[in-house]
C-alpha cells in the first residue's frame, strides 16, 4: 500500500508521542536512581559521620586494625570503604594513602555519579529535539494538505497544528523539570564531596596519631591495594 505524505506524518507523529513518553520515563528513572545512589553513598549527617569515625579512632588507637576493617566490611557508603582501604594499605604512608583515597573516591564514586548524571543531561537535550521533530511533522502534514490543490477546511488542519504545538510543549515540559532536578542532584554531589573530604582529613589525622608515617617505600607489584567500592546499587 502506497503511503502519501499525510499518512507518513501521521504515523511518525504518533511515534514521536511514544518517544517523548519513553524519554520522560527514562529521565525520571535516572533522577531517582542517582538520588538513591547518593543516599546510599553518604552518611545522613556530619554528626553521624563523626560518630562513625570516633568508633574507628578508638579501635585504631588500640591497634585493632582487623576489627576496624571488619567494621567497614559490609558498609557500602563511601567513607567506610575508604577507611577500610586506608587501614589495609596503612604501610604505604600518609602521602601515598591520601593520593590513593582521593583517586579511588573520584573514580569509583564521583565517576559513577557523573555517568548517571550524564543520562539526565542526555534526556534534557533529547526532549526538546523530539518536540521540534513533532513540530516539523505537524507543519509538513498541514502544508501537504494545503498543497493538494483542493479547498481545505481549516478544521482538517487541526490535527497537524495540534501535533506541532503539543509535541513542542511536551518536549519543554519534560526538559524544564529535569534541568531543575539536575541542579539539585549536582548540589547533592557537591555536599557528598565536602562531607567525604572532611572525613578523609580526619581519617588521615587519626592514622598519623597511631603512628602511620608520611613517607614509606612502595610495596612490590601485586601489593594489597584493591578496589573496595561495590556496584550492588548499579
Amino acid at each position: 500500500m502506497k503511503l502519501d505524505l499525510t499518512s507518513i506524518t501521521y504515523y511518525l507523529g504518533n511515534a514521536d508521542y511514544v518517544a517523548l513518553a519513553l524519554v520522560a520515563v527514562w529521565g525520571a528513572f535516572c533522577v531517582v536512581m542517582v538520588l538513591r545512589r547518593i543516599g546510599q553513598t553518604r552518611f545522613r549527617s556530619e554528626s553521624a559521620q563523626d560518630e562513625f569515625l570516633s568508633r574507628i579512632e578508638e579501635m585504631l588507637q588500640r591497634q585493632e586494625f582487623d576489627r576496624a576493617m571488619a567494621e567497614c566490611e559490609n558498609d557500602g557508603r563511601a567513607l567506610p570503604q575508604l577507611v577500610r582501604l586506608a587501614v589495609l594499605n596503612r604501610r604505604l604512608g600518609l602521602q601515598r594513602l591520601r593520593t590513593m583515597l582521593v583517586e579511588r573516591f573520584q573514580r569509583d564514586v564521583l565517576g559513577d555519579l557523573d555517568y548517571r548524571l550524564s543520562w539526565i543531561y542526555t534526556v534534557i537535550k533529547s526532549a526538546p529535539m523530539l518536540g521540534l521533530f513533532g513540530t516539523v511533522l505537524g507543519m509538513m502534514g498541514a502544508f501537504a494538505k494545503l498543497s493538494g490543490g483542493e479547498k481545505v477546511d481549516p478544521t482538517q488542519l487541526a490535527d497537524d497544528i495540534s501535533l506541532a504545538l503539543v509535541t513542542t510543549a511536551l518536549g519543554l515540559v519534560i526538559a524544564i523539570p529535569l534541568v531543575l532536578c539536575s541542579a539539585a542532584v549536582t548540589i547533592r554531589i557537591r555536599q557528598l564531596e565536602d562531607l567525604v573530604g572532611s572525613g578523609l582529613t580526619r581519617l588521615l589525622d587519626i592514622l598519623r596519631s597511631v603512628g602511620v608515617r608520611s613517607d614509606v617505600p612502595l610495596p612490590p607489584p601485586g601489593g594489597s591495594a584493591e578496589r573496595v567500592f561495590r556496584s550492588d546499587a548499579k
